[in-house]
């Protein structure tokens, strides 16, 4: 690829410090809500603030599911962020439940803890369950930038790279062939948040990288 990445403009609200973060990495950071655009990308991030209802109600009416789905399966470097993450299951139980685009197995659930705070919001620490080129050159148990009231339970526990406690032990990194995403803000996250972004577009200009379906 060369060094353009899309970033899928919902109206989700942190486009602007997402693009700021891809344009230190050193690539162009182009946002668009046009679907077609996706057709021909060569690197998508998904970003994330919201409810499930409201992200999906949005990607739908923009006809961005459906090419989000075809991009994914056809294995180009994808990028997910927060709620840009929980929309890559089969299903959240927020608001009363919302389907999502079904790129892996899996419920996102709410925090029911007694003894802590919800939404998670502030820093708090990844552990790394196995290598990745996109958390190359970044500590295990690092610090990154939480707020969120609901995390994922992937069916499928192989597709953990990172996890956080806070309460419970939940995925904070799913990674699988193309497919990267991050429960925290990459963005919001000081200098290592800007280490992965600049990661991300390293891996996805790779000659090696991953092709085909999933």
């Amino acid at each position: 690829m060369g060094s353009s990445v899309l970033i899928v403009d919902y109206d989700a609200g942190n486009l602007r410090s997402v693009t700021r973060a891809v344009a230190r990495s050193g690539a162009t950071a182009r946002v668009t809500d046009k679907p077609d655009d996706l057709k021909g990308a060569d690197a998508v991030i998904l970003p994330g603030v919201g409810s499930a209802a409201d992200t999906m109600s949005k990607l739908v009416a923009r006809s961005l599911d459906e090419p989000l789905r075809e991009y994914i399966f056809s294995g180009r470097p994808f990028l997910g962020v927060c709620m840009g993450m929980q929309a890559l299951f089969d299903f959240s139980e927020e608001g009363g439940g919302q389907k999502c685009l079904g790129i892996f197995p899996g419920t996102v659930h709410h925090f029911s803890l007694e003894n802590f705070k919800v939404p998670h919001m502030g820093w708090n620490t990844v552990e790394w369950l196995h290598d990745h080129p996109v958390i190359e050159g970044i500590p295990n148990n690092s610090y990154f930038y939480f707020v969120h009231s609901f995390f994922a339970e992937p069916t499928e526990k192989g597709v953990v790279l990172g996890q956080t406690k806070y309460g419970v032990t939940f995925p904070s990194i799913i990674a699988q062939d193309n497919v990267f995403a991050t429960q925290f803000h990459p963005e919001k996250s000081s200098d290592l948040g800007l280490s992965l972004y600049a990661n991300f577009v390293s891996w996805a200009k790779s000659p090696g990288f991953f092709s085909g379906s999933k």
